[in-house]
């Protein structure tokens, strides 16, 4: 079968085989046992020999290395008492809206990895001329740290009016999304609450096809539904070549299963569970999972950028590959490299810069990105540590007080605290932003609410002037949104293709 050139994401994905009936594979399994059954008693020299003490011969020993926990029996029922707990049900309602965002370029509907994510969730269709209407959906999710942070995919909470999560001892909480990657389809989302049980993460880059993995989720809202498995792949190609970094699993899930855990035989989460549609004959042992390590990269960037959270920064870092050591003058590809430092946070306060190499925080050494948010996160608000650093090729030392400053202002928030009337969150372009975008200035959206939402912008937008005047700050926004009437034109970029939206204000 050939992938039609509109679907290759379909042709992946769907099942393409049709077995013989039942009675005859197993009358052609029972007469192949039973001929290889007979082969083997007729030939003598393919039974095992006795050595010259008349003791069968010890076959040889594999040389193969195997892990360290290879030969212990896989226990899920004890994994499933120690972290069901920390799985989590979540149910979102949003409001079905007639989006005035002109449509997408072509080559974009055709995208395998987009229509990968689309087809985790079927939409229905709404009709051109229908009112706004309440739609709602169930997703799993799993709680990483004692304070209620918690990941999921993006798509299920991905515009979300409200999110609800449910603990498995019947508690509620109403969430708050911190950040939806729609590239890695990672969230995080936060509730208020403290002690709460967690789960233990692990190292995705170290999955082996073949190794026993185990999922919990809350298909058709029953929580705590447990199911097993072997992985599959580790990553997948395309029809086209290109990388699709998704774990394929035998795992049976549900789409309710969708942001649920994937452990391994230690109990370690290595993946995030995703349901894949292809049509009604799709394999049902087709599903995938994102690997952890995809998610924590997102979770240590909330952790360092939002600067409510414990512990938080108040910037966005990158890792340092080998030739950005040597562009810095580093001795080793090692630290966390500052792209941007939000206006009114901790690391504004202590001086920090773009440019500026993290490489140490209080005595924690800081080779990864990804260190710096978890080391920060693990420091009570108010603690104030040292930062050890390179900046223009020069070691320096700087204080900073983590979690002491308030959050990051919203764009169009004035001193007195009106405004916010058209429900944006955003920040000006990072220097890698404006290299991914091809744009000089502009505002990134972080989150929507409101006005905004129920124009039908998204986060990750760029925002590029409101009433035909160019914004590059948050002072830019505040000024225009003062002097603005009931109606806002915004210009605004998704992916390569700019389109105005009208957005109705919030009143004064």
């Amino acid at each position: 079968m050939r992938p039609s050139d509109t679907s290759r994401a379909k042709y992946l994905f769907k099942a393409h085989h049709r077995g013989a009936p039942g009675f005859v594979r197993f009358f052609r399994t029972s007469l192949g046992t039973a001929l290889i059954a007979v082969f083997l008693v007729g030939y003598p020299c393919l039974q095992p020999t006795a050595n010259a003490t008349g003791a069968p011969s010890q076959p040889a020993k594999d040389k193969r290395v195997l892990p360290a926990n290879a030969s212990a029996p896989v226990d899920f029922p004890t994994i499933v008492e120690r972290y069901g707990a920390a799985v989590v049900n979540i149910s979102v309602t949003a409001s079905e809206q007639r989006s005035s965002i002109a449509a997408p370029a072509p080559i974009d509907a055709d995208d395998p990895l987009i229509a990968f994510v689309k087809s985790v969730v079927p939409h229905s269709p709404a009709s051109q001329g229908s009112s706004p209407r309440a739609i709602s959906g169930i997703g799993s999710g799993f709680i990483v740290s004692p304070d209620g942070l918690i990941l999921t995919t993006a798509h299920v909470v991905d515009q979300a009016d409200e999110v609800t999560v449910r603990l498995t001892d019947r508690r509620e909480f109403k969430a708050k999304v911190l950040a939806v990657d729609t590239q890695s389809d990672v969230a995080v989302i936060q509730i208020d609450a403290t002690k709460l049980p967690t789960v233990k993460l692990g190292d995705s880059s170290r999955v082996r096809v073949g190794e026993p993995v185990l999922t919990i989720g809350s298909p058709d809202s029953f929580e705590n539904t447990v199911t097993a498995g072997i992985v599959s792949a580790t990553s997948r190609t395309l029809p086209d070549g290109s990388s699709f970094p998704f774990f394929q699993t035998d795992v049976a899930t549900n789409p309710d299963n969708s942001g649920g855990p994937l452990f391994n035989r230690a109990g370690e989460v290595v993946g995030i569970d995703v349901q894949i549609y292809a049509g009604s004959d799709r394999s049902p042992s087709l599903t995938f999972a994102i690997p952890i390590n995809m998610a924590v990269k997102v979770r240590s960037q909330v952790l360092a950028l939002h600067a409510t959270s414990p512990g938080g920064l108040g910037v966005e870092v990158q890792d340092i590959d080998p030739g950005l050591a040597v562009a810095f003058g580093l001795p080793r590809p090692a630290g966390a490299l500052v792209n941007s430092v939000g206006p009114g946070t901790p690391a504004a306060a202590s001086g920090l810069k773009p440019g500026d190499v993290i490489i140490q925080i209080g005595d924690k050494t800081i080779d990864r990105s990804a260190e710096l948010g978890e080391v920060a996160a693990a420091l009570l608000p108010g603690t104030k540590t040292t930062l050890r650093l390179i900046r223009s090729r020069r070691p320096m030392t700087t204080t900073v007080i983590v979690g002491a400053s308030a959050e990051i202002p919203k764009a169009g928030q004035n001193e007195s605290g009106a405004a916010d009337r058209l429900g944006l969150t955003m920040h000006p372009l990072s220097d890698e932003e404006r290299r991914a975008t091809g744009l000089a200035v502009g505002l990134m959206v972080d989150a929507v609410d409101g006005p905004a939402a129920s124009a039908g912008i998204q986060a990750g937008d760029v925002v590029l002037s409101l009433n035909d005047t160019l914004v590059e700050t948050a002072e830019d926004v505040a000024a225009l949104e003062a002097k603005a009437g009931k109606q806002v034109a915004v210009l605004i970029q998704r992916k390569n293709a700019r389109s105005f939206v009208s957005i109705e204000t919030r009143k004064r």
